[in-house]
């Protein structure tokens, strides 16, 4: 009996010994893969193009000011608005809720930096429509506001129209959105302006 198991263990070992021989050697990244292994840890990682965002976390109350064109008095509305960091700290969902001519109005966006491009970029879909309004812009060097370009469907011709928008932190309680689009002559104006403010 001792000899079977002492065999049978000896067999065992040269078995393990050979196949740990034939396994290919663990090859070490080229220069190339390490470096496109960094760029994408880089690319992943938060930066502080995000932290700048930070300002704009928490629930706000929103009062919106709208135009309809030039010299049209001004229509208002309150909201709610809940920001929250999303993807471990890399996009900001804004959840909105308030009313529009007197219905209820819903909305969703993103906000986030691509550290890569090196630019923010927006998004946004509500219950005014079917569409998804994008945005792409900058921090405008003071740490406080960002400018953005806009695309948003035209619900009579079905295309695109482009837009701006403008962000701006006042304070750790405050921000400001403030929004451009084509007037009925074709001229930019000033169509949308929301102020937010923490709620207590």
């Amino acid at each position: 009996m001792k000899v079977k198991v002492w065999f049978a263990l000896t067999l065992l070992v040269v078995c393990t010994c050979a196949f740990a021989a034939d396994e290919p050697k663990k090859q070490e990244m080229s220069a190339a893969e390490k470096a496109q292994m960094e760029a994408w840890m880089k690319y992943a990682t938060p930066s502080e193009g995000h932290k700048a965002l930070d300002g704009m976390i928490g629930t706000f109350d929103a009062k919106i000011t709208m135009w309809a064109g030039p010299g049209a008095p001004a229509q208002t509305s309150t909201g709610t608005s809940t920001n929250e960091w999303i993807l471990g700290g890399r996009y900001v969902q804004e959840k909105f809720e308030g009313s529009f001519m007197g219905m209820p109005f819903s909305g969703m966006g993103l906000t986030g930096y691509d550290n890569a491009k090196k630019q923010y970029f927006g998004t946004w879909v509500d219950s005014m429509g079917t569409g998804l309004m994008t945005s792409n812009g900058t921090g405008n060097g003071d740490g406080k506001s960002y400018t953005f370009k806009t695309l948003m469907t035209d619900p009579m011709t079905g295309k695109d129209v482009a837009g701006e928008e403008k962000v701006t932190v006042l304070d750790k309680d405050h921000h400001m959105f403030e929004m451009w689009g084509p007037s009925p002559d074709g001229k930019m104006m000033k169509i949308m302006e929301i102020t937010y403010t923490r709620k207590k």
